[in-house]
């Protein structure tokens, strides 16, 4: 069998195995689909200018100190539950609170951690399957022959089923793109194959946070980020930011 040529693809399971693993000059697409990449998507598809992920809530007072007043809004929780005096950071509820024009300061347990722990890495974006479409198609335009690294952030240490379907439909998308010319690393045909096997709201629904966001009556927001490539946004870090690239 000839040699593929194509970009390598592969998947962590948790932000926690970024530690120790060489990413620099790779492409890295964070993933925390319920819900800090969704959230943030989803901010900046409604006119926030920028997000600024924090490693946890005193980062982000840190942060929200040294800008102006009314120029931001904090956003954040800490094992699902809202930081005291910060807006809650689903992307709905986000959103209807108003961020058009503002920095959103954005604080959450796994997500926004993830994207920290990516720093090092050639280019970081933040991806859901809101825009799964949009961020392969710049990937592969801007970083051909790349490494890809599709990084589900996972749930303290633990691998969540949300990420893992959103992963596999950022795989999915990635080999028919490539088709024969693509290198998928095992993980990433794993979590490519939980997705052709799901319905995937009705995966979300099932996950750990998907069934708490069904006893706190916040369904839609797990349906809206359960949608496929909706949002022609895509999000890079730059500096400390997550801006449009």
């Amino acid at each position: 069998m000839p040699a593929r040529i194509g970009p390598k693809v592969h998947v962590l399971y948790r932000k926690e195995d970024l530690d120790g693993l060489r990413v620099e000059g790779k492409v890295v697409i964070v993933l925390d689909i319920l819900f800090a990449t969704s959230t943030i998507v989803a901010a900046l598809a409604n006119g926030a200018t920028s997000v600024i992920p924090t490693m946890d809530e005193w980062g982000a007072r840190a942060c929200a100190a040294e800008l102006p007043e009314g120029s931001f809004v904090a956003s954040g929780e800490l094992y699902a539950e809202t930081l005291p005096g910060f807006v809650s950071p689903t992307p709905i509820a986000l959103v209807e609170h108003g961020i058009r024009d503002k920095t959103v300061v954005y604080s959450t347990t796994n997500g926004t951690v993830a994207v920290q722990k990516s720093q090092g890495a050639g280019h970081v974006y933040a991806g859901a399957m809101l825009n799964a479409e949009a961020v392969v198609d710049r990937v592969l335009r801007e970083h051909p022959g790349e490494t890809i690294i599709i990084v589900c952030s996972g749930s303290a240490g633990s691998v969540n089923l949300e990420d893992m379907v959103g992963a596999g439909y950022f795989a999915e998308l990635l080999a028919k793109r490539l088709s024969d010319d693509g290198d998928l690393s095992d993980a990433a045909l794993a979590v490519r194959e939980i997705y052709n096997a799901c319905n995937p709201f009705d995966a979300l629904m099932r996950s750990r946070v998907g069934r708490m966001m069904q006893d706190r009556n916040l369904v839609h927001e797990v349906e809206f980020a359960a949608r496929r490539s909706v949002l022609d946004v895509v999000p890079k870090l730059a500096g400390e930011r997550l801006v449009l690239a």
